[in-house]
């Protein structure tokens, strides 16, 4: 059964039928090729021939001969209509060698509406970037919403009194779909999959990387210290400490970026709100996901304060922000600072105010200009507001439809 997710498949729709070509991009098994079916099976339901859409998945075995891009190029001509409107819709296209002219010469030779997916960032290097020059679109597709999680199990989302409940599962096995829909037995071995595949294969194997455990130890330490603000020269100095791993500051900045590309993690850089500028040289990790932070470490976090800002840093991500930290003085700090467009948010997220302190929200209202601000707490509230800064729950933040 392909349950829909209507939020990206109308971020495709809005660009169907234009030069743009559609590149949907996520960690795997996130739903990618699910939003290409979707989108496969609306063009079908509204009239399109089955004859004019051409859907290959490279990672079949029926496309192990297409590998090449003139073998596909090859393919193409033999199998595609030169004289009507073609749908291309390729999936995983970057194991495809030279992707990206295959795909440029499909916009000059045809009618051609393109929609392609892959897993790694390296899909957008400069390459394509030159080739495809203001002429395609990226839809990055995330694991489940808290909300999305909640349609997938059929949970009735106006009994507030299980939220709790329900996020703590939540946290603890993630939103990758096929997890979700699952049975319990079953979930922490699909996860242990997806993390391996994503670390071995997709960055291990491909990259042709020769220390694997240095590799894996760079992610655990990720995974250990998400939302905490860390460096290459200080993870290098802990595997090296603790891990007895040697190991150079650059390998360590490369495995980073690996894991960055493969979108098993992002990095939030430090913005200085008084300057105005990035700091750059160190930031705070997220994981996409994390039931995939449990498998890393071979455990549940203890600290859910860290889970719960992990949370509302994908979710602002999944809403359309670019989101980094904020630093305004030596001792102060805002967990996001989020921007869009000409929008700017500042959020602070906190499981609860400490009864002998008023540093979240003193760190909003001391913010000198008036963008919104914003303070998520994961505990019940029946405040709407603390000395003019909106206050909301968590819960209903996530659940909240823009």
């Amino acid at each position: 059964m392909l349950v829909t997710r209507p939020q990206y498949l109308n971020e495709v729709l809005s660009y169907q039928d234009t030069e743009f070509v559609k590149v949907i991009t996520g960690v795997r098994r996130s739903g990618k090729s699910s939003v290409m079916q979707m989108y496969r099976q609306h063009l079908l339901d509204h009239g399109t021939s089955v004859n004019h859409i051409m859907y290959l998945n490279f990672e079949s075995f029926e496309t192990a001969s297409l590998l090449t891009a003139n073998a596909l190029i090859q393919y193409i001509q033999d199998h595609a209509t030169s004289d009507v409107k073609m749908h291309f819709l390729f999936d995983e296209i970057q194991l495809v060698t030279d992707w990206e002219r295959v795909i440029n010469g499909l916009r000059v030779s045809f009618d051609a509406d393109i929609v392609v997916t892959g897993s790694n960032a390296k899909m957008l290097s400069s390459e394509i970037s030159t080739l495809l020059s203001g002429r395609y679109v990226t839809i990055e597709v995330y694991p489940l919403s808290f909300a999305e999680f909640l349609q997938f199990k059929q949970f009735d989302i106006s009994d507030i009194r299980q939220y709790a409940n329900w996020f703590k599962e939540y946290i603890r096995y993630g939103g990758f779909p096929a997890v979700v829909l699952s049975d319990e037995q079953l979930k922490e071995s699909i996860l242990s999959g997806i993390y391996d595949t994503v670390l071995l294969n997709d960055v291990g194997f491909r990259s042709g990387i020769k220390e694997p455990e240095i590799l894996k130890s760079v992610s655990r330490f990720l995974a250990s210290n998400i939302g905490q603000i860390t460096n290459p020269n200080k993870i290098k100095g802990t595997l090296e400490s603790v891990a007895h791993l040697k190991t150079s500051v650059p390998t360590v900045t490369r495995y980073m970026d690996m894991l960055e590309n493969a979108f098993l993690f992002y990095r939030a850089e430090r913005y200085d709100i008084r300057g105005k500028a990035y700091l750059h040289g160190s930031g705070k990790w997220f994981i996409a996901d994390t039931g995939l932070r449990n498998v890393a470490l071979g455990k549940a976090n203890e600290n859910i304060g860290s889970e719960i800002e992990n949370v509302v840093y994908i979710e602002l991500r999944r809403r359309g922000y670019n989101v980094s930290i904020g630093r305004l003085d030596k001792d102060e700090e805002i967990d996001f600072v989020a921007r869009k467009l000409d929008e700017t948010l500042y959020v602070q997220v906190t499981e609860q105010l400490p009864s002998t302190s008023d540093r979240e929200t003193a760190n909003l209202l001391h913010i000198p200009d008036n963008h919104k601000k914003l303070l998520l707490m994961a505990t019940p509230t029946y405040e709407s507001e603390i000395e003019g800064v909106p206050v909301k729950n968590v819960f209903d933040w996530l659940l909240e439809t823009e």
